[in-house]
């Protein structure tokens, strides 16, 4: 088996080879949402080194080629902007791959997958593609939307089944979270839930704001910003928070939440140093229908609380989960989907760690600098030479047939396509 650990090619690594190991359940093997047979992820990555830092990331179901797949989003906090996602709500199906990018280039990153979908469906008259997003105008000059159709047409043609870049690659180029440098991320789990070999894998985009927590340990960042002004109003009446072993909830008062904008300022504006929202993908071939996905959505959410997630006023913070199943196998009753709620929550986490700890420390737009999460600040752990997996087991008899299954996936690395665009202001 290869070594799945590592990030290639910039020094930092993921969870697993620094030690650290969420939960009991093992991983796929290549501890990615890849290991959910059929799923491809592709990246375009926008970085001049200077004032863009910022990209598209695409997850790919090839089981659309054949058909929608069954779907479900649930909401942590809607300050945000999914495109498609009232129609996966009113109809529980997913028909297009979910994008990936920064916020005010949404609508552009839709209107390019638009232009995939028509192209896989010549005769379609109606399309709903799915785009999600974070703010990372911290770190890159969000107001020129430098996203065009082709970074999105070359991150969904270039997706592929292999272990994903991770970090600051792709729509995660730009995005901080909890205090430090963040990006892409993904972990998968393996497990047999009523004879049947399941797996469940997860891809987040994290920029989010709280206090890192890592199994337990609070990890602060190591330059805290200022000291906010007491909270107006009935919670300054209330005097103040106390002192002792309650420093770091002071950085956490409405409205200075680790860069959540306060009531009334517009989000991405000046001074945000920690970001705002996060995106979370689950993928598993469990056969199961949009009202146990959305169930498994909600457990990814919940997963952001373990890493110290705030929930922030300003945070846009969504999972969306679907099925590769076979539509012609029964959903699995809901007394089984405890273990599954388990690896969904294992692999979310695993994956909001990888998104911290395979980042690079970056400089952006204004100077602003976010700083990669030092690995002598983490707990201390022992390396992991490989993760842990389990062999498949034989499929039930209600597997579908040979002719109905995806081929194997590519077991190669796929490359993170980068961009070095035009730094003249409006290129």
């Amino acid at each position: 088996m290869n070594d799945h650990h590592a990030t290639p090619g910039n020094g930092r690594h993921r969870a697993r080879t620094l030690g650290i190991v969420v939960g009991t359940l093992p991983t796929g093997p290549l501890n990615a949402i890849t290991d959910v047979e059929g799923v491809l992820v592709g990246h375009t990555t926008l970085d001049d080194g200077a004032d863009l830092h910022t990209g598209v990331t695409a997850v790919v179901p090839r089981q659309l080629t054949r058909h929608a797949l069954p779907a479900a989003v649930h909401t942590g906090n809607g300050y945000g902007k999914l495109v498609g996602s009232t129609q996966i709500d009113e109809l529980g199906v997913l028909e297009s791959p979910i994008v990936l990018t920064a916020t005010l280039s949404v609508f552009r990153a839709a209107d390019a997958l638009l232009t995939y979908l028509m192209r896989m469906h010549p005769d379609g008259l109606s399309f709903n593609p799915v785009v999600g997003e974070t703010n990372d105008g911290h770190l890159s000059d969000i107001r020129r939307r430098p996203i065009t159709e082709q970074h999105v047409l070359e991150a969904l043609d270039g997706a592929s089944g292999g272990l994903p870049a991770e970090g600051c690659v792709g729509a995660g180029t730009g995005t901080t979270a909890l205090g430090f440098k963040a990006g892409i991320g993904t972990s998968s789990r393996r497990l047999l839930v009523n004879g049947t070999p399941i797996t469940v894998g997860a891809l987040v985009q994290s920029n989010f704001g709280g206090l890192l927590t890592l199994q337990g340990t609070p990890i602060p960042p190591p330059t805290p910003g200022p000291t906010p002004e007491p909270v107006p109003g009935p919670a300054k009446a209330a005097g103040r928070l106390p002192e002792a072993d309650h420093a770091e909830r002071i950085s956490r008062l409405p409205e200075t939440d680790h860069g959540e904008p306060a009531d009334g300022v517009p989000e991405g504006g000046q001074g945000e140093p920690d970001g705002n929202s996060c995106m979370i993908v689950v993928a598993t071939d469990a056969p199961l229908d949009a009202r146990r996905l959305g169930r498994l959505a909600r457990r990814a959410i919940f997963a952001m609380g373990r890493v110290g997630a705030a929930y922030a006023h300003g945070s846009g913070d969504y999972a969306i989960a679907f099925s590769t199943a076979s539509p012609h196998l029964p959903p699995l009753a809901d007394a089984y989907l405890n273990p599954v709620f388990a690896a969904v929550m294992d692999a979310v986490e695993e994956a909001l760690l990888n998104s911290l700890l395979t980042a690079t420390t970056t400089t952006g737009v204004h100077g602003r600098t976010s700083h990669a999460l030092p690995y002598d600040r983490l707990p201390a752990t022992s390396p992991t030479p490989e993760p842990a997996t389990t062999e498949p087991a034989s499929p039930p008899a209600t597997e579908p047939a040979a002719s109905e299954t995806e081929p194997e996936t590519d077991a190669e690395t796929p490359a993170s396509k980068t961009v070095t665009p035009d730094t003249r202001k409006g290129a």
